[in-house]
C-alpha cells in the first residue's frame, strides 16, 4: 500500500490518513507506477546526448532535441504523461544524470494536473544527478491540483561544486475556469526538497506541508491575495551566486499581481527565489528572466522567450 517508502518509519506522518485501498487499480500497479531513468553525457562533438534511458508508462521520453539556437549543443528534452491527469494510487520516480561537462534543458510537454481523489494520494520521487562542470535547467510547466487533490512529492539534489541546477516548481491553486473555481480546495500538498555533495554533505533541505482544510493558505504571511507559488532552486559555485544575488530585483507589487524575492542558501551553495502571482504566464516570465541571467553568467548565452504555443 506504501509503495514508494520503504517501511512504515519512513512514510510521512501528514499522508497517514490518505493509504486507504482504492477501488479501482491498487496504489502502484500497472499503469499507475510511472518511471524514468535520463542520463546524459557529452559526445566526441561536444554535444550533449541522451546516452541511456529507462521508461514505463505512463512517464516517457522520445528523443533529445536541440533547437536552442542560443546553445546548440545543449539537448533540450520534454518529459510527457500518456495517463492524462494524476490520480488516487499514481506512484512516479524519475532519475536524471548529467555526466560531466554535458549540458540540459528538461521541461515537461503540458501542465502537470492532479485530479480528485478520494481513496488515496499521488506520489512523485525525483533523484537529479549532476557531475562536475554540467549544467541543467529543469523548467518544468505547472502543477494544478484539483478539488480534494492529494499530492507529496520528495525531490533528492546532488551536485557538484562545479555545476549549477536551475530546479524550479510552480503551484497553481487549483482549476480557475471550473465551475465557480477551485481556488485552495485540494486536501494537501506535501513538498520536500533536499540537495547533498557527492559524499553526502548535506546542503540544505526544505519541507512545506500545504493543507487548506485545516490551515488556509490565503492568510497575511502566506499566500495573502495570490494564488501561484513559484520555488526556484539554484545550486551552482559561489561566485556565480553572489553575481547572481545583486543583480537579481527583491519587489512586492500587488497591483501587478507579482511579488518575488532572493536568498542564499545554506553552505553558500547557491540560492532560492521566490514568486507569488495571478497570472501564470507572468510567473512563468519571471522564473525564464531569472533563468536567463544565471545562463548569461555561466554560458554566456541568454535563455529565449518560450514558444507561443507553450
Amino acid at each position: 500500500m506504501l509503495k514508494g517508502w520503504d517501511s512504515i518509519a519512513e512514510f510521512p506522518h501528514e499522508m497517514q490518513r490518505y493509504i486507504a485501498s482504492s477501488r479501482g487499480a491498487p496504489a502502484g500497479s500497472h499503469g499507475k507506477k510511472g518511471f524514468l531513468r535520463l542520463g546524459f553525457e557529452r559526445d566526441a562533438d561536444g554535444r550533449t546526448i541522451l546516452r541511456d534511458w529507462e521508461r514505463r508508462a505512463p512517464l516517457i521520453v522520445q528523443q533529445a532535441l536541440y533547437f536552442d539556437e542560443e546553445l546548440p549543443d545543449m539537448a533540450c528534452v520534454y518529459i510527457l504523461s500518456s495517463g492524462g491527469p494524476n490520480v488516487d494510487g499514481d506512484r512516479y520516480e524519475q532519475i536524471v544524470t548529467l555526466r560531466r561537462g554535458s549540458s540540459v534543458h528538461l521541461s515537461t510537454g503540458a501542465a502537470t494536473k492532479l485530479a480528485e481523489m478520494r481513496y488515496n494520494y499521488s506520489s512523485m520521487r525525483q533523484t537529479i544527478r549532476l557531475e562536475a562542470d554540467s549544467y541543467l535547467e529543469y523548467l518544468p510547466e505547472p502543477i494544478i491540483p484539483c478539488r480534494h487533490a492529494r499530492y507529496i512529492s520528495d525531490t533528492r539534489l546532488i551536485v557538484e561544486e562545479s555545476a549549477t541546477l536551475i530546479y524550479a516548481e510552480t503551484y497553481l491553486a487549483g482549476r480557475r475556469h471550473f465551475g465557480l473555481g477551485e481556488r485552495f480546495q485540494f486536501d494537501i500538498l506535501s513538498l520536500s526538497t533536499r540537495a547533498e555533495r557527492e559524499n553526502g554533505e548535506l546542503l540544505f533541505r526544505e519541507k512545506y506541508i500545504i493543507q487548506p482544510p485545516m490551515h488556509s493558505p490565503e492568510g497575511v504571511g502566506a499566500m495573502g491575495g495570490f494564488e501561484i507559488f513559484a520555488n526556484v532552486i539554484l545550486l551552482t559555485p559561489k561566485a556565480i551566486a553572489d553575481d547572481i544575488y545583486s543583480s537579481t530585483e527583491a519587489f512586492y507589487c500587488p497591483e501587478r499581481g507579482l511579488a518575488a524575492g532572493i536568498t542564499r542558501l545554506h553552505s553558500a551553495c547557491g540560492l532560492q527565489y521566490k514568486i507569488l502571482g495571478r497570472d501564470s504566464g507572468e510567473v512563468k516570465q519571471l522564473i525564464r528572466a531569472f533563468s536567463s541571467a544565471v545562463r548569461m553568467r555561466v554560458k554566456g548565452h541568454i535563455l529565449r522567450p518560450d514558444f507561443a504555443w507553450r
